[in-house]
């Protein structure tokens, strides 16, 4: 067991009275390294509350959230800022990029924030492994929409989290560059542990290995997914390399696909 995410009676409501709304109510999860967990269920479920609350970017009502041995909020604020700078990464929907500053810049920008020196090697690889390698020196505007969310993959990467958020990372991409996405984010999980919210019920159950599925703040379901099969490596994939689309020997092209 290598538990490195868990909630305790997590709740978060909102109002009072009549008007409260129990946006997460009494959730417990356990997530381990490794997992590309996917976290779905309706608008309105409480899934980005969820989210939110184990990144440590809003506080709950009651409950905990443990990232290791940790629990995160009887931190003091600012010890609780640097804990996210440094053990969480977040990707949204909006990549919100610093517009006038180039990829380069945006990437190691929570490193200086965290006034440390960017491991350079480290950045280039990264920048290499997500096909940015030509656009490092390019500025937000200048991208499409999937090369701009590898670049806050990369900056979500910069400090060389234990944990990578995503919240919808694919919702404003078009479906090719989407898959190009997902697939990064499940290439990290490896090594690491991958959180998706997403309404996608369809990725979760074809891409995740883990299912937490949401209903009005509750977690109703959460089931492992078998990913494997016995010939899963003798299937030849298309791969991407930035702008280029690699077919591997074997393979043919489907409607799909063209």
């Amino acid at each position: 067991m290598n538990t490195i995410l868990q909630t305790k009676d997590l709740c978060k409501y909102y109002g009072k009275g009549d008007n409260e709304v129990k946006a997460v109510n009494h959730t417990n999860i356990s997530v381990e390294k490794g997992e590309f967990a996917a976290i779905v269920g309706k608008s309105g479920s409480g899934k980005s509350t969820l989210l939110h609350l184990l990144g440590g970017l809003d506080y709950p009502t009651c409950g905990e959230v443990i990232i290791g041995t940790q629990s995160i909020f009887s931190m003091k604020e600012n010890e609780l800022s640097a804990f996210r700078r440094r053990k969480i990464g977040f990707v949204f929907q909006s990549f919100n990029l610093v517009t006038s500053i180039n990829v380069w810049e945006n990437i190691v920008l929570p490193i200086g924030l965290d006034h440390k020196k960017a491991d350079v090697a480290f950045i280039e690889d990264i920048i290499c492994a997500l096909g940015l390698t030509e656009k490092r020196n390019s500025m937000p505007n200048t991208l499409s929409g999937g090369q701009q969310q590898r670049v806050a993959i990369a900056r979500a990467m910069a400090n060389d989290p234990a944990i990578i958020l995503a919240d919808e990372p694919t919702g404003a991409l078009d479906s090719n560059t989407g898959r190009q996405v997902l697939d990064t984010l499940k290439r990290l999980s490896k090594k690491k542990l991958v959180i998706i919210v997403s309404h996608d019920r369809d990725f979760a159950e074809n891409d995740a290995d883990r299912i937490i599925e949401l209903a009005d703040g509750r977690g109703i379901s959460d089931v492992e997914v078998d990913t494997c099969t016995d010939t899963e490596e003798d299937v030849p994939v298309l791969s991407y390399e930035g702008e280029t689309i690699q077919v591997p020997a074997g393979y043919h092209l489907t409607e799909e696909d063209r």
